[in-house]
């Protein structure tokens, strides 16, 4: 611009110089040459002579435009700290402090916009939910630490690459293509193989189009939830009712057959109806146990149950508990044993719930004979230590399979547990399957 404007300067004043010059001596010339002659000394002087303050008033002139041009191109490579100085003329100076007031506004905006950047990145990477941004053509925006631990995805930045060169689930994939493909949220449960298998809820909802709502998808964000938990829960639950409705189906039944057979003449004959009556009676007495159990881990699971500890015989609570169960035994032609083991003393006590360690022991031999063949063994040990008493059940039955032991105490026994822990005392398992399974559970010993 400033060579421009020096230039047309120079050129005006050429032309005026020439123009007067024409007009005084055309009169007194002959010819055009002659004319030319005459005028081109004094125009090339006064050309010469006026290049100086056309020079000045050119720069004068384009130095603060120079300024401004210098000071939009930094601020376009985000240097938003750069000032201008106003120099020039009133208009000049007031553009640069236009220019001066912009640069510091929009120094402002992207200082809260990267604020709010980095917020909303910190509140994403803490989500326990994986969160994955990616564009139309799948490259990966923005991936939290959550989505990199559930997709699997390697080592490494997965920002700038795509979506299905960070993670080889090809169901990820596919719900992000169905999502960009018809524009609407998609969800999908994922099962990943593994011991335990991994099941991943994936929402992926489309971002809207720079042509609107209607417009083509300008990419998606995928939300993956770890609900394995969920569905391991919701296993139990299924477990649970199948297991309680076939333990109050059997006792209901025979409570029901009995009371059909006494309902249709049998009430009548003395020597038959007290088997039935007997019959009724035992079951409900099945049946109000298993209420028993249920309230009780009800009470478990809410965390409403409590303890009261006090010193247990040790060698009583357990013939107890055998006596208990040993009619039952005896129908099946099983042999029924309490033992202790060398060392123990017969005044050897234990510091627990009474209530509590009945009804461990009580379903650990209950389950015993439960799964335990006809003519088998059920036996019933206890030993101590300086500091621990510990009960054993071993039965000669059909044992568990290795790959049930790990969720052996998730079901029923599962109170038993808890019980256990809430006692202060532990609990495992081992089983040979085809020979037999023993359970053992030890509580703290009372203080002589």
């Amino acid at each position: 611009m400033f060579w421009r404007l020096f230039s047309t300067y120079l050129a005006l004043v050429a032309a005026t110089v020439a123009v007067v010059g024409v007009l005084l001596l055309y009169r007194n010339v002959a010819s055009f040459a002659e004319l030319a002659a005459d005028l081109a000394p004094a125009v090339v002087g006064i050309v010469a002579l006026s290049m100086v303050p056309a020079y000045v008033l050119a720069r004068r002139f384009t130095q603060p435009l120079d300024g401004l041009a210098r000071g939009a191109d930094r601020l376009a490579h985000g240097d938003f700290a750069h000032r201008i100085a106003p120099s020039g003329g009133r208009e000049f100076r007031l553009l640069a402090q236009s220019f001066n007031a912009m640069g510091a506004r929009l120094a402002a905006t992207f200082s809260e916009l990267e604020q709010d950047k980095e917020q909303l990145r910190t509140i994403l990477s803490g989500l326990a939910e994986g969160v994955v941004a990616f564009d139309r053509e799948q490259r990966v925006l923005f991936a939290n630490d959550r989505a990199a631990a559930l997709l699997d995805f390697p080592p490494g930045p997965a920002v700038g690459r795509k979506l299905w060169e960070v993670t080889r689930q090809l169901a990820v994939q596919e719900a992000a293509r169905k999502c960009l493909r018809g524009g609407g949220p998609y969800r999908e449960e994922i099962d990943l193989p593994g011991d335990p298998a991994t099941y991943l809820a994936v929402t992926v909802s489309a971002l809207p189009g720079a042509d609107g709502p209607g417009g083509a998808s300008a990419g998606a964000v995928m939300v993956v939830n770890d609900v394995s938990e969920i569905r391991r829960l919701e296993r139990l639950r299924q477990d649970f009712v199948a297991n309680v409705s076939h333990e109050l189906k059997t006792p209901i039944a025979n409570i029901k057959s009995s009371i059909e057979v006494l309902l249709d003449g049998a009430i009548d004959e003395p020597a038959t109806r007290g088997m039935f009556l007997d019959e009724i009676d035992s079951q409900s007495t099945r049946l109000d146990a298993l209420v028993a159990d249920l309230l009780s881990l009800a009470r478990i699971e809410s965390g409403e149950a409590t303890m009261d500890f006090e010193v247990v015989a040790v060698e009583d609570a357990v013939h107890a508990c055998l006596d208990r169960h040993r009619t039952r035994a005896e129908g099946k032609g099983m042999t029924l044993d309490g033992v202790a083991l060398l060392g123990c003393p017969p005044d050897l006590s234990v510091w627990a719930d009474e209530e509590a360690l009945a009804q461990v022991l009580d379903n650990l031999v209950d389950n015993a004979i439960k799964y335990t063949p006809e003519n088998g063994r059920v036996t019933a040990r206890w030993e101590s230590t300086a500091q621990q008493v510990c009960f054993e059940v071993e039965d000669s039955g059909i044992g568990i399979p290795p790959r049930d032991l790990p969720r052996i105490f998730e079901r029923f026994f599962r109170a038993d547990r808890a019980r256990s822990r809430e006692m202060g005392g532990t609990v495992r398992v081992e089983s040979v399957q085809g020979r037999g399974t023993t359970f053992r559970v030890c509580q703290p010993r009372a203080e002589s």
